[in-house]
């Protein structure tokens, strides 16, 4: 299975996005991206939609429900979301969608700083693997996967996604 182009399902996930937008009334939305590679898909996406404004970044390391098992990660760095969260229409933006259990973290944390009136969550990849009953509401591409294999998006510029088999020796 080839694995498609980002640069390819960018300008239809930004198309999708606009109609879900438009057809919930939704005038202002605020862009948040899941670090890293949710940060580099919603750059992308808002380049593709021309939107201009602040961006906010969630780093949800803290907020995983698997803290205590892998500890805390090198590169963890703090939440940066310049606007109010409370009664704000929210779009939450990840590169790749597996358990769910990283959107899950980060609707956590966004509740911690207040609740927004909705939140839309976009995502380049769906691995159709999901633990939890999570599924996005735009989305760049659906794949099925073995179970030992997963995909990694590179970036920041140009994004490309790699596959990943842990069951073979690195």
């Amino acid at each position: 299975m080839t694995l498609p182009n980002p640069a390819e399902l960018l300008p239809r996930m930004a198309s999708d996005l606009q109609v879900h937008l438009k057809a919930r009334d939704i005038q202002d939305p605020r862009y948040i991206g899941i670090r890293t590679g949710g940060v580099w898909v919603a750059q992308a996406l808002l380049e593709q939609l021309g939107a201009a404004g602040p961006m906010g970044t969630l780093d949800v390391s803290f907020y995983r429900d698997d803290f205590t098992q892998s500890g805390l990660h090198p590169q963890v760095r703090p939440s940066e979301l310049p606007f109010e969260i409370e009664g704000q229409h929210l779009v939450l933006i990840d590169d790749v969608l597996m358990s769910g259990r990283t959107v899950r973290a980060a609707l956590n944390e966004l509740f911690d700083y207040g609740r927004p009136a909705s939140v839309t969550l976009v995502c380049l990849l769906d691995l159709n693997a999901r633990e939890l009953p999570i599924r996005p509401d735009v989305v760049g591409a659906t794949l099925s996967l073995r179970a030992t294999e997963r995909v990694k998006l590179l970036g920041p510029a140009p994004l490309t996604l790699e596959r990943q088999d842990l069951a073979s020796p690195a």
